[in-house]
């Protein structure tokens, strides 16, 4: 399937690890021009170099995306090499576990680090958007809708960047922007991998999760993220707009009793 996304600029924030990483990849080996957006600039120019390697192109930019100013300037930055963007995949984040009862300001860091820097990145593009009638995917969780406990800060922010995406989705109709939300759940990730590791007995927090994940008792690939988020982003998802796209295996919508058979 030709999904007609050769030679298109894709902004990818948090493009260098996990999802992300998976994400650019993945757009890279559809003909994209992935931007990895990353503060981890090493990382983010070692994958640069990789897909160089496969004669893909692609851009490896630092930025601290709290700093509205980085945010700019790294738009620009794309602009000046490519002259436009044809999609924004907002990815970048973490669940941090502010809980209620921790500070407020914490709170608002949380905010800041997972939702307000959509809003940054939407804002710097949009111009771009509009010209090229864009498209962009925001990176939701599964937390927005379940809640979790002991992460209040994610759970808002995520819980704002469904709110954006339909807002958005609707402001941006007229100019033929598409914007939509991708909920992924548990996803084996690096990042994931290491919080399991941390636990008393990593092995049967693993399988206990695992367990509770309705289809395959498995967790979700970041490949299986990137798959999807590339299709809503390319010409043959054409007509999916202010959507949320659930890919955890059932785990947010099935009664997970189907799992022991119940």
């Amino acid at each position: 399937m030709d999904l007609k996304l050769k030679n298109k600029i894709v902004l990818v924030t948090g493009g260098a690890s996990g999802i992300g990483e998976a994400i650019v990849n993945t757009f890279a080996e559809e003909q994209a021009i992935p931007v990895i957006l990353d503060i981890n600039f090493e990382k983010a120019k070692q994958i640069e170099t990789e897909l160089k390697s496969k004669n893909r192109e692609s851009l490896a930019l630092e930025v601290d995306l709290l700093d509205d100013e980085a945010c700019q300037k790294a738009v620009r930055t794309a602009l000046e090499k490519y002259q436009r963007i044809d999609s924004l995949i907002n990815n970048a984040g973490r669940n941090d576990k502010v809980a209620l009862g921790s500070p407020v300001d914490d709170f608002r860091k949380s905010l800041e680090l997972n939702l307000v820097q959509y809003y940054s990145m939407a804002n710097a593009c949009l111009p771009s958007l509009i010209q090229s009638k864009g498209t962009i995917v925001n990176i939701s969780s599964k937390v927005a809708l379940t809640g979790q406990g002991g992460t209040s800060g994610y759970a808002a922010a995520k819980g704002g960047v469904l709110g954006l995406t339909r807002e958005w989705a609707v402001q941006l109709l007229k100019y033929g922007i598409r914007v939509n939300a991708l909920l992924p759940a548990e996803v084996w990730t690096p990042l994931y991998e290491s919080i399991i590791s941390a636990s008393p007995n990593p092995q049967e927090s693993l399988q206990k999760i695992k367990a509770s994940i309705p289809l395959g008792n498995r967790l979700t690939k970041p490949q299986e993220i990137a798959d999807m988020v590339v299709f809503l982003a390319s010409h043959r998802a054409s007509h999916i707009t202010g959507q949320f796209l659930f890919v955890d295996g059932g785990y947010t919508h099935l009664d997970r009793a189907v799992c022991s058979g119940q």
